[in-house]
């Protein structure tokens, strides 16, 4: 890819490693809203406007933001709108950031400029999934003081996390079972050699399982079903807000649980920094090709 100017705004420490790697790879990288903790290769733009001017692609966090406004900055006391951004900004720079929520495009087509949502890559979400797994495993293990060894795990859903999951934990040598709706992904679960069940039926099967994974953003596990689980069972929820897991009553019935949101920026930012970097990198390869 050619040299480039980037604009790292705000975020954690994803966007710390980010603004490091397109620095490493020969790009000019001025970053704003991060102060807390300082990029080792990038340059701190004393302003959001110095930041931005001249950039060909502004990079905002993931997420965006925890409602519209104002910008996610959490390594900063700085806080700024999506507008203040957006004003500074001209049609020829190109803006990339993670989970943007529908007004916010709104916003940008006021202005004339290119939003896209990198969060949205499927190989961005397939990658995130891969680090959201490793980071649940070791979650796991850390909280049981235990291998998973001949363990018995109850998966809840089989999308990408669930998939990969099933995965890991079978290479780690653990009982798996996973649960889903979809008759076809029934089909596939037995197909890759899982034990599968209907979540129809997943009250007579919570009881035997020792380690527990959601990954179903709906409630499945409320109160009476959290009753039917061994009390030394641990349950791992990877779901976004709301989440499967009602954690009020699990405290009430001493079950341990453990709401693992953010995995991949939490336990390896630098490596979900470089999917970040690759999946900017096919979008403006892209948008090359656009134009």
């Amino acid at each position: 890819m050619r040299e480039r100017k980037f604009a790292v705004i705000g975020g954690d420490m994803r966007q710390v490693k980010l603004a490091d790697l397109l620095a490493l790879d020969g790009h000019s990288v001025s970053v704003f809203a991060s102060d807390q903790v300082r990029s080792t290769q990038a340059s701190l733009a004393p302003s959001l406007g110095d930041c931005v001017q001249g950039a060909d692609c502004i990079v905002l966090p993931l997420p965006l933001s925890k409602g519209c406004d104002p910008i996610n900055t959490p390594l900063s006391d700085t806080t700024f709108t999506t507008s203040e951004v957006f004003s500074l900004l001209t049609p020829s720079q190109i803006i990339c950031g993670g989970r943007i929520p529908e007004p916010v495009y709104e916003i940008a087509s006021v202005h004339k400029l290119t939003l896209l949502d990198y969060f949205s890559r499927e190989e961005l979400v397939v990658a995130n999934a891969a680090v959201t797994v490793e980071g649940a495993i070791g979650v796991a293990m850390e909280a049981t003081s235990t291998v998973l060894l001949d363990r018995a795990v109850l998966i809840l859903g089989f999308g990408r996390i669930g998939k990969l999951l099933a995965l890991r934990l079978r290479a780690f040598g653990a009982r798996v079972t996973v649960a889903a709706r979809s008759f076809a992904d029934l089909a596939w679960i037995s197909a890759y050699g899982y034990t599968g069940i209907h979540m129809d039926a997943l009250d007579e099967n919570l009881s035997a399982c020792s380690v527990l994974f959601n990954t179903v953003p709906h409630l499945l596990l409320d109160a009476r079903r959290l009753a039917l689980l061994d009390p030394a069972a641990l349950c791992i929820d990877l779901a976004s807000k709301p989440g499967g897991i009602d954690f009020s009553a699990a405290a009430s019935l001493g079950i341990s649980t453990i709401w693992a949101l953010g995995l991949p920026g939490k336990v390896a930012p630098e490596s979900s920094a470089a999917i970040i970097r690759d999946t900017i990198y096919n979008i403006l390869s892209e948008q090359e090709t656009v134009l």
